[in-house]
């Protein structure tokens, strides 16, 4: 296997974890309620309150990416979330709760900028919105196994316990990742037998492009960044929604059991897997059969926004079980077809040493919705005692970011192509 790709499978595994500490709460949620004596409004601020340290430290993560790296940069994120998901087993109160999911919360914010840039430095532009989807689509398979996991777990020996071992497999990943991985390929010294024998020259070309050449401010003005901020933000009010509630969903309003909500809530999830590994794969396809890098991007982001926006207003709606769970999994799975396009669009438009910047600037505003999606939605549900509002409410989000992209996400392709040149050509071809 080359290399590249076993840096990929640490951030595929990265990802995973992330996702199955991030939803061990939404699973453990009832029993955590009951034992901290919380209602609706409570769930939804605890719910929340992962966003408030998640969203900035998306930004924050991203400019310390482009400014130490972002190995450096994962080991510290990825470390300190790891603790904090094992404190949470710890809390005793709301109040302490709040405080450990910030925490957390900064912990994981990172990451996704983090995963975008160390592509951006071992794959060529023609692989990387793959590479990027398979990485992202270990959210999904993650929250897929939290649910069983932690639901059998907590069944058998309490909500406690599932915090901190999950806790303890993130610090592991941390050993190997400080052991076996670099920001760049032309360091690393277990792929250094494989790397071309040009690695002077491309490697020339490659420090060219670490010195900006446009402002961080030139970029955070451009309707493009705004457009697919929005967009993201669409998708992300879903997923929010989605991961905070949905479980809940099944057990307020649906009636199901614990053991019964955590194996039926595996099934969008594992969608929503093959939906984030296609969904890059899909965009370079596209980019190939057209050549117009710009035009793939909105195809997918477009398309997956606006089928997930009708299919989660019309989950709110259905009269059984199966309906619902059917319509969430093809949102989820709709709805991660464009998870990896956003971040294309930042390696398309961007230069390299601007990527965690202005990545992480989109990263900070569609995360947003973080936190406004739970709480909105423990609101919603303490004022009518239904659901339905919440989906509809979720469906309007992601069309307005679907609109936002075809209307306004018009970069010049003369520029996208020529930077893509660049770019390519300051790529190391890693093994």
């Amino acid at each position: 296997m080359k290399y590249r790709w076993f840096i990929v499978f640490m951030l595929f595994l990265a990802c995973a974890i992330s996702y199955l500490d991030r939803a061990a709460l939404s699973v453990a949620a009832p029993l955590i309620a009951k034992d901290l004596q919380l209602d609706a409004a409570h769930l939804g601020i605890v719910f929340s309150a992962f966003f408030v340290g998640y969203s900035l430290f998306c930004f924050v993560g991203g400019y310390a990416a482009d400014r130490f790296g972002a190995k450096r940069v994962l080991i510290v994120a990825i470390g300190l979330w790891s603790i904090f998901c094992g404190l949470t087993a710890a809390a005793t109160s709301l109040a302490s709760l709040l405080v450990i999911r910030v925490v957390f919360g900064a912990g994981e914010g990172p990451l996704a900028t983090c995963t975008n840039k160390i592509v951006s430095n071992w794959f060529e532009r023609k692989e990387q919105t793959t590479a990027v989807g398979f990485a992202n689509s270990g959210l999904q398979l993650g929250a897929a196994l939290a649910g069983p996991i932690v639901g059998i777990m907590a069944l058998h020996w309490g909500w406690r316990l599932p915090f901190m071992i999950i806790g303890a497999v993130g610090l592991l990943w941390v050993l190997m990742w400080s052991v076996f991985s670099t920001d760049r390929p032309e360091r690393n010294r277990w792929a250094r037998g494989a790397i071309s024998p040009v690695l002077n020259e491309r490697e020339e070309r490659a420090e060219s492009q670490a010195t900006p050449q446009m402002s961080l401010g030139s970029y955070l003005k451009r309707p493009t960044i705004w457009a697919t901020s929005l967009a993201y933000f669409g998708y992300a009010y879903i997923l929010y929604f989605f991961l905070s509630w949905f479980p809940s969903y099944l057990m307020m309003e649906r009636h199901l059991s614990l053991s019964s909500m955590s194996v039926v809530n595996v099934i969008p999830w594992l969608l929503g897997f093959v939906g984030i590994a296609l969904g890059g794969l899909t965009s370079d396809l596209i980019f190939r059969w057209t050549g117009n890098a710009l035009k793939s991007r909105k195809i997918v982001i477009v398309g997956g926004l606006m089928v997930a926006a009708a299919c989660v207003a019309c989950a709110g709606t259905v009269s059984s079980v199966g309906a619902a769970v059917a319509l969430m999994g093809i949102t989820v799975f709709f709805m991660n077809l464009t998870l990896s396009v956003y971040w294309a669009i930042i390696l398309d438009t961007v230069e390299p040493a601007r990527m965690g910047g202005v990545g992480g600037f989109m990263h900070l505003l569609a995360n947003t919705a973080g936190i406004l999606a739970p709480i909105l939605t423990g609101f919603l549900v303490q004022w009518t005692h239904v659901f339905k509002s919440a989906f509809l409410l979720s469906g309007g989000v992601a069309l307005a970011g679907a609109i936002a992209v075809a209307v306004f996400v018009r970069a010049p392709r003369a520029e996208v192509e020529a930077r893509g040149r660049a770019v390519d050509m300051a790529q190391p071809q890693a093994e």
